[in-house]
């Protein structure tokens, strides 16, 4: 820029120069505002294409085509991640459902969090990061050591030397978070208010597009469910292999032929 300056001052253009400056100038704002326009219209057509994909009568469903006749009819495609499968009967009273809808909700939130404190020690460390114990089933035991637990292997960041001083802090910490959220917290009144950002709580902007936030539901599900069956996975892993997840995953690269579901399942011992 203050090279251009320079040149602009040694040689100063011409009226006709400035005024041809000034209108490709106008066409590139223009073009480009009208681009923006194109996009954010496209854009929007896309989000709302795709939420409607997942709500509705018209909604994508558990058995696709062959879901005909299948659906409840208390599965109207109200809520997210209502595929139309409810073999047990589970959503059939709306109290319930209400209440099912945010416990797997929250299950899901924390699921995805434990899915990647699972997995991003075992990473780290593989790539030269010092951990005095990168197994996730492992690494609360450290705090029984003389030198205690450090997070992420790092003594500045969190050091926990007690384990009835961290289980208080969870229990207050934690307990309080959640006994307000329960009662309301700062999210306001609403079907939603306990589980989803929006009223007085909502930093990021998430519930401003009421389309876009209809999708991000059931993408935050969608991903919530599948973090859960990840963490199952996970649990029978350390029982059967004795190893963290990135390990496993390793092993059978290595040799899949031999380190496989099915050979741990046919060879297990207890």
């Amino acid at each position: 820029p203050s090279g251009c300056f320079l040149i602009v001052s040694a040689f100063p253009p011409t009226h006709q120069q400035t005024a041809t400056m000034a209108t490709a100038l106008s066409v590139s704002s223009f073009a480009g505002a009208s681009l923006r326009a194109a996009v954010g219209s496209k854009a929007n057509k896309q989000t709302t294409k795709a939420a409607i994909e997942f709500y509705g009568p018209d909604r994508a469903k558990w058995l696709g085509p062959l879901s005909e006749g299948s659906t409840p009819d208390y599965l109207t495609g109200e809520f997210p991640g209502d595929y139309g499968w409810d073999t047990a009967g589970l959503s059939a009273d709306p109290e319930t459902f209400a209440s099912y809808r945010e416990i797997e909700l929250i299950h899901a939130r924390w699921a995805m969090l434990g899915a990647l404190g699972c997995v991003t020690p075992e990473l780290l460390a593989q790539n030269g990061t010092p951990f005095g114990e990168a197994v996730w089933f492992k690494a609360g035991s450290q705090i029984f050591q003389s030198g205690g637990l450090d997070y992420l292997g790092n003594s500045s960041l969190v050091h926990a030397q007690s384990i009835i001083a961290t289980l208080a802090c969870q229990v207050v910490l934690m307990g309080g978070a959640e006994a307000y959220r329960v009662n309301g917290g700062p999210l306001g009144e609403g079907a939603d208010a306990a589980t989803y950002p929006g009223g007085s709580f909502d930093p990021l902007g998430l519930a401003d597009d009421p389309d876009t936030f209809a999708e991000l539901k059931v993408k935050e599900l969608k991903n919530g469910r599948l973090a859960m069956f990840s963490m199952f996975g996970f649990y029978v892993q350390a029982i059967v292999t004795g190893k963290g997840p990135i390990e496993n995953l390793n092993d059978h690269l290595s040799d899949p032929s031999a380190v496989n579901a099915f050979n741990y399942a046919t060879k297990f011992t207890p």
